[in-house]
């Protein structure tokens, strides 16, 4: 995180709905994005309630809505448009260049729809995957 403007170019996501407890080991003010399911919601709203650190729309934990019929990866598909709104160039002047996504596949679905967001480069992990795009494609105004 840039210390100077409290703003990252690292936005993780998280999709998984079994999260939970793991969620108080990612840094405070670290931009988050997590479904609110059941076993997410109860440590989201405890670490609403504790937080010291000062947020705004560039940091802290954003909850969205779960549904346990929609896979991880359409959940992801569908919060694309919110995150890019808050965390890409309509919104700060560092807009993200990297998604740490938790608990979706890097399916051909959603390798397409990150594309559309100019995201080129996809590494996989044991529990999800990074996506990054370079930061010409980060500053371009989607429509």
């Amino acid at each position: 995180m840039n210390a100077a403007s409290n703003e990252s170019t690292v936005v993780v996501v998280i999709v998984d709905p079994a999260f939970g407890e793991q969620l108080q080991a990612i840094p405070a003010g670290e931009p988050v994005w997590i479904t609110m399911s059941p076993a997410n919601e109860p440590v989201v709203r405890l670490l609403w309630s504790t937080s010291q650190s000062p947020t705004n729309h560039l940091s802290g934990i954003t909850g969205f809505h779960f549904d346990e019929s929609v896979s991880a990866e359409d959940r992801l598909l569908a919060e694309l448009d919110q995150i890019d709104l808050h965390h890409g160039p309509h919104s700060s002047k560092s807009p993200y260049t990297e998604l740490s996504v938790r608990g979706a596949r890097l399916t051909s679905d959603v390798r397409a729809g990150l594309q559309e967001y100019g995201f080129s480069d996809f590494v996989e992990s044991g529990d999800g995957f990074t996506a990054r795009r370079p930061l010409e494609a980060a500053t371009r105004r989607r429509e």
